[in-house]
């Protein structure tokens, strides 16, 4: 691997071409000892990742990087070339490997699944360090408990962005604005009264959060057809509403229903 800090010139066929008859890719990614490019760092990784060797070729003053982006015809680094062909950028060269790349405003699950994954081995360390038996009523409490408290922080992260996404959909908030700003910390709540095990406590605020919301998404996404962002990981969420945020609601209505009988 070589690293070129001297010549920052923009790349010709010759210097991209790489090592003959190697697997060779070569970058140019700014390294200055304010300003250390992450994307640049990435981008090396999956190169390696990927089987290439990489020349390395570090922009250490703003000078430098200016210079090279007018000369290579370029607006961002870092640069990618491999073959004297310019690959692009971070995100053009993980398409280039076949890895995937996440469209901007597109759809997503995976903040759900580390949530509720996260919430569930929770429940499951709980268990074995107070010898509670996995398989019972409460270890399912406990779990629900978790993840409310856990999707209640998502929300409280921006309480503002969160309740401005909520009036999109949820009937009580659509008639109450300020239900925007009471849910998340109402959900926190019943997730803590919860662990704590007061039921009595916990059921009513779970059940009526629980209700309002399992009918506000029902008829939002169901009856009206509406295709809506979900605000239960926060009001940046890329997460769709229907399914999961109908879960979230029926989930505590049920946990609520269950501690009063």
């Amino acid at each position: 691997m070589t690293d070129a800090t001297a010549e920052t010139k923009a790349p010709s066929l010759s210097d991209t071409q790489g090592k003959e008859g190697a697997k060779t890719a070569v970058l140019y990614r700014m390294s200055m000892p304010k300003h250390l490019c992450p994307y640049g760092l990435k981008t090396k990784a999956f190169l390696e990742k990927g089987g290439y060797e990489v020349e390395d070729h570090l922009l250490t003053t703003r000078n430098e990087t200016d210079e090279f982006m007018a000369e290579a015809g370029v607006k961002t680094t870092p640069q990618t070339y491999i073959g004297g062909d310019r690959i692009g950028g971070y995100e053009e060269v993980r398409k280039y490997l076949g890895q995937p790349v996440r469209e901007e405003g597109s759809t997503t699950y995976q903040p759900v699944i580390a949530v509720f994954g996260m919430a569930f081995l929770m429940a499951v360390a709980l268990a074995f360090g107070t010898l509670m038996p996995i398989l019972s009523a409460r270890a399912l409490e406990v779990f629900i408990a978790f993840s409310m408290c856990l999707l209640a922080l998502q929300k409280l992260r921006d309480i503002e962005s969160f309740s401005t996404m909520f009036l999109n959909y949820d009937l009580l908030a659509q008639r109450w604005v300020w239900y925007g700003y009471v849910y998340p910390v109402a959900e926190a709540l019943a997730g803590l009264l919860m662990l704590t095990a007061l039921p009595l406590l916990a059921a009513p605020i779970a059940i009526f959060i629980g209700g309002v919301g399992a009918v506000s998404v029902i008829k939002a996404v169901y009856v009206d057809k509406r295709e809506l962002k979900c605000a239960c990981m926060g009001g940046s969420s890329e997460v769709p509403l229907g399914f999961v945020s109908l879960t979230e609601n029926l989930m505590m209505l049920f946990a609520g229903i269950w501690m009063l009988f």
